[in-house]
């Protein structure tokens, strides 16, 4: 059957993380995509070599495109884009604020003279207001949303591991783009959508910022919960780290009964609700902490199993390679097949995933089918 985006074309003017993430998705739902690059390419290209001589990010966020290597500093370049844009469903950029203009394909210009098509901007700030013309990228905006300060342990705030605010700005972008998709069936009439890295994580700080201003700013608690207790590592009799979560009353006093064997804390009103767990919090980790420590890892899992308690192991990335949830997809790259973590969503029917492509290795095909 075909895939829900088939012919449909999309231009991607794309480098680093957060527009690859978007046309990526695009390209494993069927769209062409047709990823301009400089000609010294995608500078994601050289962030490491560490996937078959390949980098692990560029391997992760290309699969399926077409590479085409444009100076659109030269004019017949130029002309190869605007025909290219002519033909587009979807242009998706993220250039400097401003800089697209510049180069002679203002948005609004390409709107006027495309009317179907979809124009898509990310940037760090957005394209308009104080910071818009700054310089963003993932780590800066970590620390500049707040997002850094609710990370880490108590000692200093800290980064995700991975480019959280790029990957929500390139979801959100996609998640913009189909909506356009959707609504241009319907209207004959493109969009213009504009979506910033600082944006996408202001909105998942919702909650310490609504808890902020109620009055209570979070702690950075390491791997433990701000508004939780228990949920944290406590550690088994051989030192093996257990997160829990309790997310309820009712949890808490099979915890205490069914796994910590203590009948008595259970029924103990002063820490019989959320709050008094959490005012209680050292004292509540502490009889955690006393029980477990009298079990090793097996008899914990299995007890911790038997009465439902949410529970997981603090993996590192070799426990992740093992995992028995995991599933990997492979994809060809220049180098060689590369297998790593599938696409989050499972369907009826199994997707193939296109390959990785060399710098420039579809510029001649483009260059005779759209010139």
């Amino acid at each position: 059957m075909p895939l829900p985006l088939s012919g449909l074309l999309v231009v991607s003017l794309e480098q680093a993380v957060a527009a690859p993430t978007c046309s990526c998705r695009l390209s494993d739902a069927g769209a062409r995509v047709i990823k301009i690059e400089r000609p010294e390419g995608d500078f994601a290209r050289g962030y490491d070599s560490l996937a078959r001589g390949e980098s692990a990010y560029f391997v992760w966020l290309n699969r399926g495109k077409e590479s085409v290597v444009l100076d659109l500093t030269r004019d017949a370049d130029k002309v190869l884009f605007e025909k290219l844009l002519g033909q587009a469903d979807v242009f998706i950029q993220n250039l400097k604020p401003g800089a697209i203009a510049k180069l002679g394909f203002a948005i609004e210009r390409l709107r006027r003279d495309y009317p179907r098509l979809i124009c898509c901007s990310i940037s760090g700030f957005g394209e308009s207001g104080p910071y818009a013309n700054r310089k963003s990228y993932d780590l800066l905006v970590q620390a500049e949303s707040g997002l850094a300060s609710v990370t880490g342990g108590p000692e200093a705030p800290s980064r995700v591991g991975v480019s959280v605010t790029d990957v929500a700005c390139g979801m959100n972008a996609y998640e913009a783009v189909l909506e356009a998709i959707i609504a241009r069936g319907r209207t004959g009439q493109g969009a213009t959508l504009s979506v910033s890295l600082f944006d996408a994580m202001a909105d998942w700080m919702t909650v310490p910022l609504l808890q902020h201003e109620g009055g209570k700013s979070p702690q950075r608690l390491g791997l433990s919960h701000p508004s939780i207790a228990p949920y944290g590592v406590f550690k088994s009799s051989e030192g093996t780290d257990i997160l829990i979560s309790i997310q309820n009353d009712r949890e808490w006093r099979i915890l205490a009964s069914k796994v910590m064997g203590d009948e008595a804390l259970a029924a103990d009103p002063k820490f019989a609700t959320a709050t008094g767990r959490v005012q209680h919090r050292s004292e509540t980790d502490g009889k955690v902490a006393a029980a477990f420590a009298t079990m090793d890892v097996e008899t914990l899992s299995k007890s911790l199993l038997a009465a439902d308690v949410a529970f997981a192991r603090v993996n590192d990335i070799a426990g992740l390679i093992a995992h028995p949830h995991l599933r990997r997809i492979s994809v060809e790259t220049p180098s060689g097949p590369v297998s790593y973590p599938a696409p989050a969503p499972v369907r009826d029917q199994a997707r193939t995933y296109g390959r990785i492509p060399a710098l420039g290795e579809h510029t001649e095909k483009v260059r005779k089918e759209f010139g």
